[in-house]
């Protein structure tokens, strides 16, 4: 199920159109706000950003989704909370983290959200602070590669698509 869930998502990056730029910036936006433990608030916070950044919209939603969905997020919480209380300890327990981990889980549709976004504002400023600060040292090194890596990709895409282009007008020229 995985190799099939990567397989889907990279080729739904394959064929994003756009500027390179705007693009690897929309994918650079996602997989930060996708790492960041925002579960509730992803798409609101990538869109919000890519707007403000004048990032694609859908790089960001697709980055933002591959970074942050069932397999990964357990994780992403954990070494967020791992991170905060080594910077900031004794703000947020492990047992209050899994009580939030275990809400976020569980919740779908409206009624989940609104429980979602209950149980991050239970844990309290403190407590934000510490997960928010672990999750954004976190997700620093995979944003910043994720641009460097999606620039090539997408730049390498435009320039096949251009002498793609070239070729086929050669060719129509000559017939």
């Amino acid at each position: 199920m995985p190799i099939r869930f990567i397989r889907y998502y990279y080729l739904k990056f394959l064929r994003l159109q756009g500027d390179p730029q705007s693009l690897a910036r929309g994918v650079a936006i996602g997989t930060f706000i996708g790492i960041t433990p925002t579960l509730p608030l992803n798409t609101i916070l990538t869109l919000t950003f890519c707007l403000l950044f004048r990032a694609s919209k859908v790089a960001g939603i697709l980055a933002s989704v591959v970074a942050c969905n069932p397999f990964t997020f357990f994780f992403q919480y954990y070494l967020s909370w791992r991170i905060g209380t080594t910077l900031l300890p004794g703000l947020l327990s492990w047992q209050r983290m899994q009580a939030v981990m275990a809400t976020l889980s569980s919740s779908a549709g409206f009624d989940g959200f609104k429980a979602s976004l209950t149980a991050i504002g239970s844990l309290g400023f403190d407590a934000i602070t510490v997960l928010l600060v672990g999750g954004a040292l976190l997700a620093l090194p995979f944003t910043a590669l994720s641009y460097y890596y999606t620039l090539k990709l997408f730049t390498r895409l435009r320039n096949k698509r251009l002498k793609k282009m070239e070729q086929s007008e050669l060719a129509d020229e000559s017939n």
